[in-house]
Order: structure tokens, then sequence, then C-alpha cells
């Protein structure tokens, strides 16, 4: 059996590990456009701040690789597919064929339509290349401009203000963060930040970069200019969807999958940031890693159903600690349960609805994650202890 896998993240080298531990005898080939093996890109921030070399960011040994029989392949990128043959074709002429195939060719980060943004100076962060660019760059640039307040942008920016840049932060949405907080819990998250150094402009929208063959200045529309000695955008990603299209597969949000992670085509699996589920695009590394592991079962003649995973992401944002869960009620519609300490930067809410916690936000304080988030998953009744999480006294749920 020969497998081929597109794509060295999270979801192509959990789904190679799986087939591996099934089939001991297949063919299993990683093909992958970059130029480094399975890596952290959740530790790309460590790398801008100067915290962590290349070497250490990479996840797997070349050990790992010959110990398991993966092939892998750098520097390739996969061109085309051709299903009625069964090969991968790539750039360089070269034809992979294949019995099993997954496309985990993730996603790219988003470049908007702003006039000048294809400018030197001009970065987006996705991928350890882009980190190296960037670190670069900044050493000769004090002044960092952020397009976008998501988690990734802000992370980059407190990175690279611990090398000495100063960082201001341009976000279209009226508050930080508005995927993983509230409006009570932004204001105290920016707080935070400007306490740092920080400084924003919320509810602003970027116009034009300009400059003398670099990034020196970003235009708002509404007149306000911004100078700086850099820029990295951060608005979010798209799937990278060109080999899916080629093949006439169904594209929504992303590829469209089944509970077993295969495709229209039978033989064609896809997994990771790619993919779209059961009417979700999650974006997440603890989703692409279930997925790749789903993916990778399957391929082998196991059976796996992925149903999906808890939308949490645990992150620590400028050295803060944030969970945010399920519906976070951003809008606070819904019946929610708070606790708030401005002072000490803290804020935290469980959203109930029908006698369940169906979200969470713990920001500042996280001591309560695990309890929480098994609430979350199990969808344990709490009609009996709602009073106690009412006052915040969630011991009970330890019962």
């Amino acid at each position: 059996m020969n497998y081929i896998i597109i794509g060295s993240g999270v979801a192509g080298i959990t789904a190679a590990a799986n087939i591996r531990k099934i089939d001991r005898n297949g063919s299993i080939t990683v093909i992958t456009d970059e130029a480094y093996p399975f890596y952290s890109r959740i530790r790309l921030i460590d790398f801008l701040a100067g915290g962590a070399g290349e070497k250490t960011l990479m996840l797997k040994k070349d050990e790992w690789y010959i110990k398991n029989r993966i092939k892998l392949i750098l520097n390739s990128q996969a061109a085309d597919i051709d299903n009625q043959k069964k090969e991968v074709l790539t750039a360089s002429g070269g034809r992979l064929k294949y019995d099993r195939l997954l496309i985990a060719t993730g996603g790219s980060s988003f470049l908007p339509p702003v006039p000048g943004s294809d400018n030197k100076g001009v970065f987006t962060l996705r991928t350890l290349k882009d980190a190296v660019s960037i670190k670069d760059y900044a050493k000769n640039a004090k002044h960092t401009l952020l397009i976008g307040g998501g988690v990734l942008g802000l992370e980059a920016g407190n990175a690279l203000r611990k090398t000495g840049n100063s960082i201001t932060v341009v976000e279209s949405s009226s508050r930080l963060l508005p995927r993983q907080l509230d409006s009570e819990g932004a204001e105290i998250f920016r707080a935070q930040m400007e306490k740092m150094g920080f400084t924003f402009y919320l509810g602003a929208k970027s116009k034009e970069i300009l400059g003398e063959n670099k990034a020196e200045v970003l235009m708002l529309e509404d007149g306000r200019r911004i100078e700086c000695g850099m820029i990295i955008i951060s608005a979010g990603i798209r799937p990278n969807a060109a080999l899916a299209q080629k093949l006439g597969l169904k594209i929504e949000k992303g590829l469209i999958v089944n509970d077993r992670l295969q495709t229209e085509s039978s033989d064609i699996y896809a997994a990771g940031d790619l993919i779209q589920h059961r009417g979700v695009f999650y974006g997440i590394w603890p989703a692409a890693e279930k997925q790749g592991e789903t993916a990778g079962i399957n391929m082998a003649g196991g059976d796996a159903v992925y149903t999906g995973t808890v939308m949490s992401n645990t992150l620590k944002i400028a050295g803060i600690d944030l969970v945010s869960a399920g519906d976070i009620d951003a809008d606070c519609q819904g019946e929610s349960v708070t606790a708030k300490d401005s002072k000490n930067f803290i804020y935290k809410k469980l959203v109930l609805k029908d006698n369940r916690i169906i979200g969470a936000i713990l920001y500042g304080d996280v001591r309560d994650r695990a309890k929480i988030l098994k609430a979350i998953t199990d969808k344990a009744d709490i009609s009996g202890i709602r009073t106690a999480l009412m006052q915040w006294d969630l011991a009970a749920l330890e019962n």
C-alpha cells in the first residue's frame, strides 16, 4: 500500500504516525513545500522573542522518520493530482503514485486588499520562513505596527516588544480578541496590554501603506497617519485549497470531509486547517491533530470517527493565561455568570443554557480550566449546583 501525504504540519505527521502503527509494511511519503521538517507553529513566537532557535522548534528528529520508515520530501510543491492514475504531480515534474492520499496543505495568511501591502517591510506570520524574515527585518525597525488584533498578531507584537520594538495595533473590530473575549474581558485585556506599552487603534480600518520603497506609514480611512518601521498583517487564515479545486471537490469554508475524514473521492482524505467538517472550519492545533489521527487510522484500514472538537483555546498571550472554550456568548445575549477583578486583571465567565455549561472564558486565572472543560465536553447537568455556580463556587463540578 502506497500512502502519500501532502503537508508536513500536525495533521499530516500525526496521520503518518497512525498509519505506521497499523500498517507496518506500507510505503509512506510526506511531501511539503517548506524547507523544514515538522515544527511547532505555536513556538514561532518564542523564536521571534529570541527564546528558541530553529532546531529547538523541530518536533520530530531525523531518527523518527528513519525509525518509522517515513520518506520526507522537503522543498517540493505538489502541483496537481491525477485521480485517475492515482498520482501526485510535483512542480519539478515528479510523479508519486498512491493508493491512499491525504491532503493536509493547511492554510495561508490572508492578505487583505490594502494598497502597498506588497511593499518591503510588510509581513505575515504563518511559517518558520516568515518568522526568520520578520526577525531579521525587525533588527533595524524599532517601531512595529500590527494590522489585526488577533491572538497571533498580539503574540508576535509582544515577542518583538521584548527585543526592543515599540508596538502599535490597528484593529477593525471595536474590541481585541473578538473570538476569544466578550467586551468586558476585552477591556481588561486592553488595559493590561496598554500597561505593558502597547498602543491600540480600535474600530480603525486600514486604507493604504505608504513609503519610499518600504513600509513607513499606514493611512487609516479616517485620515489618521501612523508611522512605523515595519508592518505585520494578521488578518486570519484561508485554506490552501488549490489542489482540491483542481479535483473538483466540494469546498465551502474549507474542503468538505465526512466523519472518516474522506472527501468525495473515497481514496482521498483531508485534515487540518484545509477542511470543513459538519459545517465547522476549526483552524486550531488540537482539531488538526485529532483529524490527522482519524484520517491516518482510516487510511490504513482502521475504523475511526471524528465527531468534532470543542472550540477551546488555552493561550498565553504576552505572558497572560487565557482559556476560551465553546460558546462564549460574545454579545452577552444569553445567561451567564461572571467574576471580575479589574485591579488584578482577572475576568472569568461561564455561559449557561438548558442547565448546561456551554462556554467559558478564564482570563488571568485558569485554575478551574480542567473541570470546566470537562463539564462542557460531558454536557454535564448543572441544575443541582446552579446556586453554587452563581457564587462562582466550582467545587461541585468535581462531584
